[in-house]
């Protein structure tokens, strides 16, 4: 017991006497997000299941991109899930088969084709983020208040590292 403590106590001193630094993305700080993010996945993946069975993880990440960017462009919606153009034009036609997703023929270029949510798909998009934000909500009322919003600083540096689209960047003004 006594090791235990002493062994969290130079944890918290930022000590890497067991192997881990706290400071500068070090292993310690890797466990903890690789923790959280297991957590978000499933989260993420029980929202979907329950609305969706026939919608892959993929195949939903790509309705987001085109939620929160907009109409795409095959190349540029490859791009957005660093897959190349013709795994995500054959993801784009389940789609489309699916009523999620729509092509349209720009009328100044008819080679140029435009992706796009349908009605559909938007709901799709909706209701899985209505169902992420409740159980989210649920995990954070178990979270003191303080504890809080020192994470809304985390996750938006988190976030922004990543090249996530900020809350005001969504083309459909939803949150994640």
């Amino acid at each position: 017991m006594a090791h235990a403590e002493a062994r969290g106590a130079e944890r918290s001193r930022g000590s890497d006497t067991d192997g881990g630094r706290t400071d500068g993305g070090g292993p310690v700080v890797v466990e903890a997000v690789l923790r959280a993010s297991r957590v978000l996945v499933a989260v993420a993946a029980r929202s979907l299941a329950e609305v969706a069975e026939e919608v892959t993880v993929p195949q939903y990440r790509a309705l987001v991109v085109l939620a929160s960017k907009g109409p795409q462009r095959v190349a540029a919606l490859a791009d957005a899930l660093e897959v190349t153009p013709p795994t995500a034009t054959r993801m784009c036609d389940r789609l489309v088969r699916k009523g999620l997703v729509r092509r349209r023929t720009a009328r100044e270029d008819r080679r140029e084709v435009r992706l796009s949510l349908t009605s559909e798909g938007s709901d799709l998009v909706a209701e899985v983020t209505r169902r992420r934000r409740e159980e989210i909500s649920r995990l954070l009322e178990q979270i003191p208040p303080a504890s809080q919003r020192a994470l809304v600083d985390l996750f938006d540096a988190f976030a922004a590292a990543a090249g996530e689209p900020g809350d005001g960047d969504w083309a459909l003004g939803w949150e994640l």
